[in-house]
């Protein structure tokens, strides 16, 4: 895989991969940014949550549960000193439809945590991620949760 990214102005940069596709950064204001697109931490804040989410909702179709609204959010600490690394990251699942099973929310977690999503096993040698998740009821519009949790991954 290749990446680059091309300098515009100030601290603006556009960012490609092989895909083809551009993304745009940017610094903060106080840092001499004008604060118009991602800054570095934050994209990897969403590759974590882009990678598993793809994972999840694939288990999940799958499995044939009937998802009407997906949403992965990831909160992520960092150290106050520089670098600022992250320290810490919970991933929290968001899943709404009708009569979806846990335990099949369950599996696609554990697979996605275990097997599949390399963004995710590339971060968790450098800093404790939790997985957290919620099961919503679509009731026409309307959301019941129906239960919530926190993944543990089974003992060996």
């Amino acid at each position: 895989m290749e990446a680059k990214v091309t300098w515009k102005e100030n601290m603006a940069f556009t960012g490609t991969a092989d895909s083809g596709f551009n993304i745009h950064l940017d610094a903060k204001e106080e840092i001499g940014g004008e604060g118009k697109g991602f800054i570095p931490m934050e994209l990897m804040a969403v590759s974590l949550a882009g990678c598993t989410a793809m994972d999840v909702i694939s288990i999940l179709r799958k499995k044939r549960q009937d998802v009407t609204d997906f949403e992965v959010r990831v909160d992520a600490d960092r150290a106050e000193t520089h670098p600022k690394v992250f320290t810490h990251a919970t991933v929290e699942y968001l899943v709404t439809g009708h009569g979806v099973d846990e335990k099949a929310v369950l599996r696609a977690i554990e697979l996605t945590a275990g097997s599949y999503c390399p963004v995710q096993a590339m971060l968790g040698q450098v800093f404790p991620i939790d997985l957290r998740y919620k099961i919503f009821e679509d009731q026409g519009g309307e959301k019941t949760l129906v239960v919530e949790g926190l993944y543990a991954p089974p003992e060996s």
